[in-house]
C-alpha cells in the first residue's frame, strides 16, 4: 500500500523535505497516512481544517542540555528532550526513555504514535514523549540520581498534572521515576500526579508494572477469540526480557499458553518446557543480569548468541516486545512458514512495513503496537485519576479496568476497519479509530493563530 491521495501525499512529501534525516518518524507517519486515505476521502472537513498538516507537526519540541557529575567528580553532559505532540483531547502523556539511541527522530516517532494509542484508550490524554541519550546501564545509583535531578530541573518548567504527565520507558523504571519525582516536588513545592509509574506508597497505581504485558495479552486474547481461537495449548515466543516481556510471559501462561523463548540484546533462551517467568523476574528485576543467566536456574534450556534468531523458533503466537524494527520481512516469512497464527506488538513499531505486509498477505492475525501495547499508558491514566481523586484502587479493580479497556480497543479498531471496507486490518482500524477522536477535537477547537 502507498499514499495515493493527493492531499495526504502533498503533506507527507513536505514532511520528508523538512525532516529528511528522521527515518523512524517518517516511517510512522507514512504508515498512519496510508491507513487514513479512505477517511480523508469520506470527510472533506479534515482537509478544509488542515487537520493532517497540524497533526504531523508537534505542538512543541523542547531540547536541553543535562549536565551532571559522575562518581569520579567529572562533569558529564547529555542531551534531554520532550516532544509535546498533541493535546487536543487531554494533557500530553507519554514515557521518558534513557538510552544511547535516543534522538529527535525516535522521540517524534514515539510521540506521534502515542497520540493515537492514547486516543484508543478512550481516556482523556494527549500524546507526547521524551528522554535523553544518557545510558543508566553501568551507572551507580548516585550517578543515576544526579542525572535524573539535573534532567528534571529543566523538564519541570514544561510539565504539570494538567499540562504534561511523563511516565517511564526504556531505561526509566521505579528508581528513575522516584529521583525525578523527588526533584519535581522540591522545585515546585507540591505533591501532584505529575509523573506516573510512582511507588505504590507515593501515589503509584497497583498493576502499573504489569499493565503493558498484561494488556498485550488481553488484546491478543480478544483478537484470537474473534477468530475462534485462544492461547490455550499454544507455543508463544516473546522477544525482549524487560517489563513488557516479563509480564506478557506471566499472563500468556495464565491464559493457557506456553512461552518457550525470550531474548535480550545479547541473545535468546529457548526452553521447550515453558519459561518460568519468576526466574526471569529474579534475573532482570533483582540481579539486573543478562538473559543467559537463566541457564544457571534451568540448565536444560538453550542459549543462543544474537537476538534476531529468536524468530526462527517455531511458534503459534509471536509477541515482539523488544524495540523498533526488530522483526523484519525475512523473519516474518520464517514465522509464517513455521505455522505462526498470530502476532501482536508489545514494543513500539517492532515490525517493519515489509513484515506487516507479509503477515497481512498470509492472513495472520496482527495486532499493531498502538492498540496492542496501550495497556501501560491506559493504566498510567488510571493512576492520574487516582491521584486527582486522592484515591487508591485495589490491584483487582485496576486489572479489571485494564482488561475492559483492552477489549474496547480491540472492538473499536475492528469496527473502524470494517466501517471503511478493510475488515480484519487492525493496523488501519487502530489508526482510524484513534485518529477520528483526535481530528474531531481539533476541528471543534478551531485553528489558533
Amino acid at each position: 500500500m502507498a499514499i495515493t491521495n493527493s492531499y495526504l501525499k502533498t503533506v507527507y512529501d513536505g514532511l520528508v523535505q523538512r525532516n529528511p534525516e528522521q527515518k523512524e518518524f517518517l516511517q510512522a507517519v507514512e504508515e498512519v497516512l496510508e491507513s487514513l486515505q479512505p477517511v480523508v476521502e469520506a470527510r472533506p472537513d479534515i482537509q478544509a481544517n488542515g487537520v493532517i498538516e497540524r497533526l504531523v507537526e508537534p505542538e512543541r519540541v523542547i531540547m536541553f542540555r543535562v549536565p551532571w557529575v559522575d562518581d569520579s567528580g567529572k562533569v558529564q553532559v547529555n542531551r534531554g528532550y520532550r516532544v509535546q505532540f498533541n493535546s487536543a483531547i487531554g494533557p500530553y502523556k507519554g514515557g521518558l526513555r534513557l538510552h544511547p539511541s535516543v534522538n529527535l527522530s525516535i522521540l517524534k516517532f514515539l510521540g506521534f504514535e502515542q497520540i493515537f494509542k492514547n486516543s484508543l484508550t478512550t481516556l482523556p490524554i494527549g500524546g507526547g514523549k521524551g528522554g535523553s541519550d544518557f545510558d543508566p546501564k553501568g551507572k551507580s545509583d548516585m550517578e543515576v540520581m544526579r542525572f535524573c535531578q539535573s534532567f528534571m530541573t529543566e523538564l519541570a518548567k514544561h510539565i504539570g498534572p494538567d499540562t504534561d504527565v511523563p511516565a517511564g520507558d526504556i531505561g526509566v523504571g521505579g528508581r528513575e521515576i522516584g529521583y525525578m519525582f523527588g526533584q519535581y516536588k522540591r522545585l515546585q513545592n507540591e505533591f501532584t500526579g505529575v509523573l506516573t509509574g510512582k511507588a505504590i506508597g507515593a501515589g503509584g497505581s497497583l498493576a502499573r508494572t504489569e499493565a503493558t504485558g498484561y494488556g498485550l495479552c488481553y488484546f491478543t486474547d480478544e483478537m484470537l477469540k474473534d477468530a475462534g481461537k485462544s492461547f490455550e495449548g499454544k507455543n508463544v515466543v516473546i522477544s525482549g526480557s524487560g517489563n513488557v516481556a516479563i509480564y506478557a510471559t506471566q499472563k500468556a501462561t495464565q491464559l493457557g499458553g506456553k512461552v518457550i523463548a525470550l531474548s535480550d540484546s545479547n541473545g535468546y533462551i529457548y526452553d521447550p518446557n515453558g519459561i518460568d517467568y519468576k526466574v526471569i523476574k529474579e534475573i532482570k528485576e533483582v540481579k539486573r543480569a543478562r538473559i543467559k543467566t537463566y541457564l544457571d536456574y534451568v540448565p536444560s534450556a538453550k542459549y543462543t548468541e544474537g537476538c534476531s534468531g529468536i524468530w526462527t523458533i517455531p511458534c503459534d503466537i509471536a509477541l515482539p516486545c523488544a524495540t523498533q524494527n526488530e522483526l523484519d520481512e525475512e523473519s516474518a516469512k520464517v514465522l509464517i512458514s513455521n505455522g505462526c497464527i498470530a502476532v501482536a506488538e508489545g514494543a513500539n513499531m517492532p515490525s517493519t512495513p515489509g513484515a506487516i505486509a507479509q503477515f497481512q498477505k498470509a492472513g495472520i492475525l496482527f495486532g499493531p503496537a498502538k492498540a496492542a501495547n496501550a495497556g501501560g499508558v491506559a493504566t498510567s491514566a488510571l493512576e492520574m485519576s487516582q491521584n486527582s481523586a486522592r484515591l487508591s484502587w485495589s490491584f483487582e479493580e485496576v486489572d479489571a479496568k485494564l482488561k475492559g479497556i483492552m477489549q474496547t480497543i480491540y472492538k473499536n479498531s475492528s469496527e473502524a476497519a470494517k466501517r471503511y471496507g478493510m475488515e480484519g486490518n487492525l493496523v488501519a482500524g487502530a489508526n482510524i479509530a484513534g485518529f477520528e477522536k483526535v481530528a474531531n477535537a481539533m476541528i471543534w477547537q478551531g485553528v489558533s493563530y
